[in-house]
C-alpha cells in the first residue's frame, strides 16, 4: 500500500521545478512500490459465504468423495490413489475417506510462485494476493467493426500475447484461442505453447489436447528455457488441466497429461468446470460442493503422485440460462459463484483459481461492460488468487476480442483500485490540509500539496476510458471508446515484437512447424 508519507519529499520537489517539470514528474512511471495498483494485492473484503456456510460445503464436499466418489479414472490414476489410501468399489468408482483427505491437504503445496520468463511478473499466490489474467478456447475472433465472427488463427493467439505483454493490469497469459488455421493437433498444441511464449514474458498457462504432445512440448520449452535444469529452477508455465467431466467423473486423457507435466516440474491448474443447472446441481452452493469435492480429489491425486507439487484449486463452476440451457459467464449468480469458490480456497489455504469477467454479449458493448466489471470486481474483492478470463471473452467464451482485450487493461485498472480499498492512516485522516484550505486558503484542494502528492499514488487513470466534458468531446470530434481501443491496440501491435531471443526462436522454427509470423 501507498503511505502518504513516502511521497512528501519527492511530490515537494515536483512543485518546485515549474508548472513543465511537474507535468514531466507526473508522466514518468512510478517506482513499483509508490503505484496505485499492482499484481498481487490482498483481497477478501468480500464473503458471500457465513463461516458456518463454508464449514457445511466442506462438509458435504467430503461426503460426496466418500459416499459418490469418482469415475473413470484411468489405470495409472487407480494405483497412484489407491496406494495412497483411496478405495475403489465393486462399481469402478474411487472414493476417498476423509483421513485420507486431510493428509493430502497438510502436504499440499501453499503459497506458490507462478513464475514468468521475466522476474517482475512473478505471481506470488498466498494469502488473498489478487491477480487478473486471460484464459479459455474461443473458436472465433470478433469484430467489433464488421460485426463478424470469424475463425481463430495461430496469428491472433500470438497478438493477443503481445498485446498482454504490453498491458499492465493483465498479469498473465493463459491460451485464449483455439488457433484453428491448423488442422493437425500436436501441431496446435506446439504453437499454441509457442504462440504464447514468443508475445510475452508473463506467466503463461497452455493445454495439451493430446498425452503423446507433451514431450515435444517440453523439448520447445527446455529450448525456450536454455535446458532441462533451468526450466525446473523456473518453470514458467502452467498446465490448464481439465482432470474431471463433471459431475464427478475423471477425464483419462487429461489425466495421464497431469500425471506426466507434474513429473516434469510443470504447475498444475486443477480445473473442474461444471455447469450449474447441466454437469452440476441448480443450487449455488451445491455447484460449489460439486466444484470443491472434485478438486479435493484432485488434491489427494497429484499429492499422491509428489508430494506438494505446485497445483491451482480451479474451481470453476459456471451458470447456466435454465429457461434455455445455455451457459451465461456474465450474469450475477456467476460472479457469486465465482466469490464462493474463493472464500472455499482461502479455507484450505490453497492458492485458487476460478472464471471471471466472461461476457455473454457478442461485443464489447454496454452489456460487456456490466458483465465483466461485476464479475471482475465481486471476485478481486473476494481475494481470488488468479482471475482467468477476465478480459477479451464474448459469446460465453466463443468469441475473443482483441479491442476487448485493451478495453479491459482499463476495466481491471478499476478493479484492482476497489481491491485496494481505502487506505485509513494518521496522515490521511489528518485535518490539517482541510485547516489549510478553509481557514483563509483558497476554498478548494486543487492545487494543495495533498492533492498533487495523492494525484499518482492515490488515483488510477483509464489509458483509453473518455472523462472529456461534453464541450471537449463535441470538439476533439466525438471520439466513441472503441476508436480509442482500436488505436491503442493498433500501437501495441506496431511496436511489440517476438519476445524470444532471435538464435532460440530460428531453432525452434527449424525444429517445428510454426504457423505464426
Amino acid at each position: 500500500m501507498s503511505d502518504v508519507g513516502e511521497v512528501c519529499e519527492p511530490a515537494r520537489a515536483r512543485r518546485s521545478g515549474g508548472r513543465g517539470a511537474r507535468v514531466a514528474a507526473r508522466a514518468a512511471p512510478l517506482e513499483e512500490s509508490k503505484r496505485p495498483i499492482r499484481p498481487g494485492m490482498p483481497g477478501g473484503q468480500y464473503q458471500p459465504l457465513s463461516e458456518d456456510g463454508v464449514r457445511q460445503i466442506h462438509a458435504a464436499a467430503l461426503d460426496a468423495l466418500e459416499e459418490i466418489g469418482l469415475s473413470q479414472a484411468p489405470p495409472s490414476g487407480v494405483e497412484i490413489m489407491t496406494a495412497a489410501g483411496a478405495v475403489q468399489g465393486d462399481d469402478g468408482r474411487l472414493r476417498f475417506p476423509r483421513a485420507l483427505v486431510d493428509d493430502m491437504l497438510a502436504v499440499a503445496a501453499r503459497d506458490i510462485t507462478l513464475f514468468a520468463r521475466d522476474p517482475k511478473h512473478d505471481l506470488h499466490l498466498s494469502g488473498t494476493n489478487v491477480h487478473y489474467g486471460t484464459a479459455g478456447a474461443a473458436v472465433h475472433i470478433v469484430d467489433p467493426v464488421t460485426l463478424e465472427y470469424r475463425e481463430s488463427t495461430a496469428q491472433d493467439l500470438y497478438d493477443a500475447a503481445r498485446l498482454v505483454d504490453n498491458l499492465d493490469n493483465i498479469h498473465f497469459y493463459q491460451r485464449t484461442m483455439v488457433c484453428r488455421d491448423i488442422p493437425d493437433n500436436r501441431e496446435m498444441d506446439l504453437n499454441t505453447l509457442y504462440g504464447c511464449l514468443a508475445g510475452t514474458r508473463k506467466h503463461v498457462g497452455t493445454s495439451f489436447s493430446d498425452p503423446s504432445h507433451v514431450a515435444d512440448c517440453f523439448e520447445m520449452l527446455h529450448i525456450v528455457a536454455g535446458g532441462e535444469e533451468k526450466w525446473l529452477e523456473r518453470p514458467f508455465v502452467s498446465n490448464s488441466n481439465c482432470f474431471v467431466v463433471p459431475p464427478m467423473k475423471f477425464a483419462e486423457e487429461s489425466c495421464i497429461t497431469m500425471e506426466d507435466c507434474i513429473r516434469r516440474g510443470m504447475p498444475m491448474l486443477l480445473l473442474s468446470a461444471g455447469q450449474a443447472g447441466a454437469t452440476a446441481p441448480a443450487p449455488i452452493a451445491l455447484t460449489i460442493v460439486q466444484a470443491v469435492a472434485e478438486c479435493l480429489a484432485g488434491v489427494v491425486y497429484v499429492n499422491a503422485i509428489k508430494k506438494g507439487a505446485p497445483a491451482i484449486f480451479g474451481t470453476w463452476p459456471f451458470v447456466s440460462d435454465l429457461r434455455t440451457g445455455a451457459m451465461s459467464g456474465g450474469s450475477a449468480e456467476q460472479a457469486l459463484l465465482t466469490a464462493g469458490c474463493a472464500q472455499m480456497h482461502r479455507f484450505y489455504g490453497l492458492p485458487g483459481g476460478a472464471a471471471s469477467g466472461i461476457s455473454d454479449s457478442k461485443l464489447p458493448d454496454m452489456q460487456a461492460g456490466w458483465e465483466q466489471g461485476i464479475t471482475n470486481a465481486l471476485a478481486g474483492l473476494a481475494g481470488l488468487n488468479m482471475c482467468y478470463e477476465a478480459v477479451g471473452m464474448h459469446a460465453s467464451l466463443l468469441g475473443f476480442c482483441l479491442e476487448s482485450l485493451v478495453l479491459g487493461d482499463d476495466l481491471l485498472g478499476q478493479a484492482m483500485r476497489l481491491v485496494r480499498g481505502i487506505d485509513v492512516t494518521p496522515d490521511s485522516t489528518s485535518i490539517d490540509a482541510m485547516k489549510e484550505v478553509c481557514l483563509g486558503g483558497p476554498g478548494h484542494y486543487l492545487g494543495s500539496d495533498q492533492t498533487l502528492q495523492l494525484m499518482q499514488t492515490e488515483y488510477v487513470y483509464p489509458k483509453v476510458g473518455n472523462r472529456m466534458s461534453p464541450k471537449e468531446w463535441n470538439e476533439a470530434g466525438k471520439p466513441l471508446l472503441l476508436d480509442g481501443a482500436i488505436a491503442r491496440k493498433n500501437a501495441i501491435l506496431a511496436k511489440a515484437g517476438c519476445v524470444i531471443d532471435p538464435e532460440i526462436d530460428r531453432v525452434i522454427r527449424q525444429r517445428f512447424n510454426i504457423y505464426f509470423k
